[in-house]
């Protein structure tokens, strides 16, 4: 904590130092030293902005280990969490007992080289480690996972009522004509990979499906992030950058005046595009190429908006609101491409799958003493209440 919360004062030095150097040349043209060493600030501003959100992920994937081990000393391993371990290496012995375990709930036979349905303890670790790592899924609401069902369809308001009105006593009510409810359907989308570790590190790991979990985490946090931001919806989630009827449509898009470059009204304009029953939990999502960006940029007063975080932990604020930052947002700046959203993520639904298969592949990378394991992950995730989100596309 203590090297972040270091590494954040160093990073507002910088931004003090570059705000220094704008307003001492104002309006004018630097001078070759002055725009120099700007140039090296804003450098070494990048640099260390891109070291901070490493170090802040690593402390949330230790802390994730840290927890999994006081779980793991705290309570006892379950007899399938063990069978389930020691199938992980890839023993032909091993994978047969946890195959032929009554209790657990397993699939394939012999023929099937080892496919294996995972415990509901790993796929637990597997999630809650995601939800350490990837801040979308901290926060979207999620709903109850879909488990055997084809779909999840979830009721939404399509087209709101109008209100109501003041009438005479004895005159007859209106009756409400808009009102339209639609649904949305959440599937069981399939995401799968294959990955190969090293039969020594499984047979030594001291926690035993641990390698198997953190090699699984990285490859799904990776793939899922992309399909929260800019995912299409067809055969994955639908993301949050993807213009649709069935999430957040193009009536919630807000114009830039330019069509290379983000001004104050621009962003002021996204946030009070917004109702303001959704502001109080809204956050932005942006790429770190835009944070450079407004971190330039100061009000009528001459305060700058951006509000560079110096604790731990807690993000980075623009005109109030939380700002995440994300490798996988939008990150061209031309006519007509979406830039950033603001929104209040409660109304961004992820939902998980209970079914979860790996398959163990203990023969086909044995002459480099390697397992492989096939895995299977389904879920969806969408966008549920498009007006509660403000999305910045620029200008033409």
């Amino acid at each position: 904590m203590n090297k972040i919360f270091d590494m954040k004062n160093d990073r507002a030095k910088i931004v003090a130092q570059m705000r220094e150097i704008m307003d001492r040349n104002g309006g004018v043209e630097m001078s070759a030293e002055d725009t120099a060493t700007y140039d090296k600030l804003e450098k070494d501003f990048d640099q260390l902005n891109a070291a901070i959100l490493r170090e802040e992920k690593q402390q949330e994937r230790e802390r994730a280990m840290a927890s999994r081990e006081t779980e793991r000393k705290d309570g006892e391993v379950s007899d399938r969490m063990k069978l389930f371990a020691k199938a992980l290496s890839g023993n032909a012995n091993d994978v047969a007992a946890y195959r032929n375990d009554t209790v657990n709930y397993t699939l394939g036979t012999t023929a099937t080289a080892g496919a294996l349905s995972a415990p509901m303890e790993f796929i637990a670790q597997l999630i809650k480690g995601l939800d350490d790592v990837l801040f979308m899924r901290n926060l979207a609401h999620k709903t109850p996972t879909i488990g055997a069902a084809q779909t999840l369809g979830f009721p939404y308001r399509k087209t709101a009522a109008s209100d109501a009105e003041w009438t005479t006593e004895v005159a007859a009510a209106s009756e409400e004509q808009a009102l339209e409810y639609g649904r949305r359907e959440f599937k069981p989308n399939r995401l799968t990979k294959l990955i190969k570790l090293s039969k020594t590190l499984v047979a030594h790991s001291d926690l035993a499906p641990s390698a198997v979990l953190d090699e699984l985490q990285r490859v799904l946090a990776v793939t899922q992030e992309k399909a929260y931001m800019t995912g299409d919806g067809s055969g994955k989630p639908l993301g949050i950058f993807a213009a649709s009827d069935n999430g957040i449509p193009t009536s919630r898009d807000v114009a830039a005046a330019g069509a290379t470059a983000v001004t104050v009204d621009d962003l002021l304009n996204v946030k009070y595009s917004l109702k303001g029953q959704y502001h109080g939990r809204a956050q932005w999502v942006m790429h770190r190429d835009l944070v450079k960006q407004v971190a330039k940029l100061k009000n009528l007063e001459g305060q700058y908006i951006w509000q560079p975080s110096t604790q731990a932990g807690q993000p980075d604020r623009l005109l109030g609101h939380l700002v995440n930052m994300s490798e996988y947002a939008p990150n061209t700046y031309t006519a007509g491409l979406y830039a950033a959203v603001l929104g209040d993520f409660e109304y961004y639904w992820i939902c998980d799958a209970d079914a979860m298969t790996l398959q163990v592949l203990n023969e086909l990378y044995a002459v480099n003493n390697q397992v492989g394991y096939l895995f299977e992950y389904f879920g969806d995730g969408a966008p549920v209440c498009g007006e509660a989100f403000a999305r910045l596309k620029m200008g033409s």
